[in-house]
């Protein structure tokens, strides 16, 4: 066994003052929201323009509400179902961890399609240039993940940067949080950044979304191979996890997405 990487212990409260606190894991949401709607905006400008690109202030608020109820809702459903059934007062307690990305991503759907209606674009508009911005929340995400000593990796006893985490007893582990901000996040963002900056990608609307489906279904299906399965859940039939199982229909979906765009025509946008 090679010597282990101690835990940096970090407070989970950024900021205090009396009785109010802040912490990280909001803050990772708020940058994520605030810079993924700085980035929306920045796309929404590229040609080919398909709306006003000033209406996405109007989507934030959209989104974090997709986001909140969608990550909380999917992690009672997904995860933890019967220990909520039992205690149903906690699921309003969202600051003590606990969200989805899959249940999250089905808000963030939601949300996409009533603001595509009420400015009177296709669905996958929104949806590419939303996508295009998710990866920043991810990486946010999994760094709170990591400051939170949450969702940590299965044991690592030979690998050089594996970690003792306060909770996973004291066997050196995978960070695997660290694992996926780097695949979820910082790699899927350059791989979607490439993609969405080509204006004949933009004129066939659906591909980026599509990437980003395959991505992220790919990149989490890879992390959890590192990553220590929920206690409450464990191993899946044949091995799986439930983060594997869930990401599999998103792999299928971004490539029938990505078919379906290329065989369309280019979409030239209404005179504004």
């Amino acid at each position: 066994m090679l010597p282990a990487i101690t835990f940096p212990i970090i407070d989970p409260v950024a900021i205090a003052i009396g009785p109010f606190a802040v912490r990280w894991y909001a803050l990772a949401y708020i940058s994520g929201i605030l810079l993924g709607w700085r980035y929306c905006l920045w796309l929404a400008r590229r040609r080919p323009v398909y709306f006003e690109p000033s209406a996405i202030d109007d989507f934030v608020l959209y989104a974090t509400l997709g986001i909140v109820l969608g990550g909380r809702l999917g992690f009672v459903l997904f995860y933890n179902l019967p220990y909520y059934l039992q205690n149903p007062l906690e699921i309003f307690m969202v600051w003590q961890g606990g969200m989805s990305f899959h249940g999250g991503l089905l808000g963030v759907l939601t949300a996409i399609g009533l603001f595509a209606r009420r400015v009177g674009v296709p669905f996958v508009v929104v949806g590419d240039i939303v996508a295009a911005a998710t990866p920043i929340g991810l990486f946010f995400g999994r760094i709170a993940n990591f400051v939170n000593a949450e969702l940590f990796g299965r044991p690592a006893p030979e690998v050089p940067w594996a970690m003792v985490f306060p909770r996973g007893g004291p066997v050196p582990r995978h960070p695997s949080q660290l694992y996926e901000a780097a695949m979820e996040g910082a790699l899927l963002f350059v791989i979607l950044l490439l993609i969405a900056r080509r204006p004949e990608i933009r004129e066939r609307p659906g591909q980026v979304g599509g990437a980003f489906l395959v991505g992220y279904g790919v990149f989490r299906t890879l992390a959890e191979l590192f990553r220590e399965p929920d206690a409450q859940i464990g191993f899946l039939s044949f091995g799986f996890t439930m983060g594997q199982l869930l990401s599999l229909p998103m792999i299928v979906a971004g490539l029938a997405l990505i078919l379906y765009a290329r065989s369309r025509p280019p979409v030239v946008p209404a005179p504004r």
